[in-house]
């Protein structure tokens, strides 16, 4: 965990202006500063930054916050990482405390693990410029050696101990932690080589090497791919302290211009993918490092880009690949934003077709791609008979629970619309499916590429929680829906806050749950509340905010239960219990109503 003390010293000592100049030239505007936003189309300068108040804003799209947030938006880092990347600017050390917070024992990552790796990646570059046999096979795939430069490709020669000549540690626990050296009993000698009495030996042998870069642009793993016949085809790098395979994508340090530049990433299964995508001019792909696709490599993609389409193989493996990418999408798609799917012929992936047939046929199937409502429904339609009623209601007992996971209103409206038109019934007649959360009407029309996410209860609550941790004793955790990112996360907070005591603070939060399930719903809401931060304290109530909060999620709560039992009745399957507990609630609401209305109506 990172001290909240370190944080605030940071923010202290770092000027925001100089942290958004080195990305976005500002120009001096009175007593502040200006630019054409970075996060949205425009072309006259809306994007304002304030030196005294050490703060940003955008009055064309809302984008705002401090140094922590531009770069978390801009670079699409996650909040520890930002934090790092600011202190290393100023030469400040981080100070990061493990061991003593429930699920994160453990100490620190060495600081040499970083360097042990970039003297790997140096030695691996060298010697593929050694290995006629690695140099023709990349060849022969169609790469330049401009390409293998930019992604920094290199070779892992075909011998057990290679490593030990470049590391005089090569024994050491610190090479263990790399992931580069693998311990193992009975080590066989290799091609005449004599028997050893070490148990140790090198990962990657007769291998191509394709590093991985984090969001700073330092090696965190690599992925080596066999020359010829051999198993496993691809062999990444285990979890270590520095890699952590479900929040990093291969090729994002390389492609996070071009992505910025055409508000779209592609997201393809494999290393050669996306650098023969790049050989071929198509430079914003990504791909997942053997494992599936996250929450939080989902929401990472969405901060960079409004589009993301994922580009699988046609055949079974790939389709299940996109299931999963699409399940953990729907908890964080927004309004603005898009996902969708590609699916190549089953004899090609992206590598073979853009080296088959070119970037322009490439980029023609691209824009054909189907759209996330598309392949949700039509995949649920496949497996049941649509001909018939009781096909058209397992239709829709399939797709409920995937839809009460969509937290964007317009989409979520729209898609309930598109289940009734399919299943024959009014989006007012669909049993069991909440209605859509209402969306402000805004003041003057949006710009063009950003659509601000339009808030949960459960979220709004979150916000308030991470802006002073100790409110959350005061929630109720049997109001927060768990149908939610939103509202699962607030319910790991509140339990986690009653573990410990009342001095629980952000950084102690977000160091818990980093790496998590939760850790992209956390970092949405501090982003998405950056704005309470420009609220005096003395302005804020934050407690009674929560209270106001939580009545209306009792009212939600109300509101769904009377749906639930009116749906009973219309189906002829409600008891006299059910009956009575209709009576009271219908009673309740509109007590409440005629409440709030006294409350609302304007004094004479």
């Amino acid at each position: 965990m990172i001290p909240q003390d370190f944080i605030q010293s940071l923010l202290g000592r770092v000027d925001i202006v100089d942290v958004i100049d080195r990305h976005v030239r500002l120009k001096k505007a009175g007593a502040n500063y200006k630019a054409c936003c970075p996060f949205h189309n425009e072309k006259t300068p809306s994007f304002n930054v304030s030196p005294s108040k050490q703060f940003y804003h955008c009055f064309g799209c809302g984008a705002h916050g401090n140094a922590i947030g531009f770069l978390m938006e801009y670079q699409g880092l996650a909040y520890p990482d930002a934090i790092r990347e600011l202190a290393q600017q100023v030469g400040m050390e981080v100070p990061e405390v493990r061991g003593n917070l429930p699920g994160r024992a453990g100490p620190a990552p060495d600081k040499g693990l970083a360097e042990r790796m970039m003297r790997a990646l140096e030695h691996y570059r060298a010697q593929l410029r050694q290995s006629p046999e690695a140099i023709a096979y990349l060849k022969g795939r169609g790469l330049s050696g401009e390409i293998a430069a930019r992604y920094g490709l290199g070779y892992a020669p075909d011998g057990w101990q290679g490593l030990k000549a470049v590391f005089d540690d090569y024994e050491s626990g610190a090479m263990k932690d790399t992931g580069l050296v693998i311990d193992s009993e009975g080590a066989p000698a290799h091609d005449g080589e004599p028997e050893r009495k070490s148990r140790r030996y090198d990962r990657f042998r007769g291998r191509v090497m394709f590093p991985i870069l984090d969001s700073r642009g330092n090696v965190i793993g690599f992925g080596g791919r066999v020359i010829g016949e051999g198993e496993p085809k691809y062999l990444n790098s285990p979890e270590t302290p520095l890699f952590e395979k479900g929040r990093e994508l291969y090729g994002l340090w390389q492609a996070r211009r071009a992505i910025r530049d055409a508000n779209l990433v592609i997201v393809v299964e494999g290393y050669m993918d996306v650098v023969a995508l790049a050989q071929h001019g198509v430079e914003n792909a990504v791909a997942t490092l053997g494992t599936a696709t996250t929450p939080m490599h989902v929401a990472k993609l969405l901060r960079l880009a409004d589009s993301v389409v994922f580009c699988f193989d046609g055949d079974a493996a790939g389709r299940r690949a996109a299931w999963k990418a699409l399940e953990v999408s729907l908890p964080v798609l927004a309004d603005g934003k898009s996902v969708a799917f590609l699916f190549l012929p089953p004899e090609d992936d992206p590598d073979t077709f853009v080296r088959r047939h070119g970037k322009d046929a490439f980029l023609e199937a691209l824009a054909g791609a189907r759209p996330l409502s598309q392949f949700l429904l039509g995949e649920i339609a496949e497996k049941v008979d649509m001909g018939t009623e009781e096909g058209r209601a397992r239709f829709l007992a399939l797709a409920r629970p995937l839809v009460a996971q969509i937290e964007a209103p317009a989409l979520g409206a729209m898609i309930r619309r598109r289940l009734g038109e399919m299943a024959g019934l009014d989006p007012g007649e669909l049993p069991g499916f909440a209605p859509p959360r209402a969306a402000p009407t805004p003041s003057r029309p949006a710009p063009p590429r950003v659509v601000r996410r339009v808030l949960s209860l459960e979220s709004r609550i979150l916000q308030r929680v991470l802006r002073k941790p100790a409110l959350a004793h005061a929630v109720d955790p049997d109001l927060v829906p768990d149908s939610t990112a939103d509202g699962r996360a607030l319910h790991a907070v509140i339990a986690f806050a009653r573990e410990g005591d009342e001095g629980l603070t952000l950084g102690q939060l977000m160091a818990h749950f980093e790496g998590g399930e939760h850790a992209a719903a956390l970092e949405a809401a501090l982003g998405s509340g950056r704005i309470l931060d420009e609220v005096p304290e003395a302005d804020l109530d934050l407690a009674d905010e929560v209270s106001g909060l939580q009545a209306k999620l009792a009212l939600q709560r109300s509101e769904r239960r009377k749906a639930e039992l009116e749906a009973l009745a219309l189906a002829g399957g409600l008891g006299e219990a059910g009956r009575a507990e209709l009576a009271r609630l219908k009673a309740s609401q509109a007590a409440a109503k005629g409440a709030n209305e006294g409350l609302e109506k304007p004094s004479k």
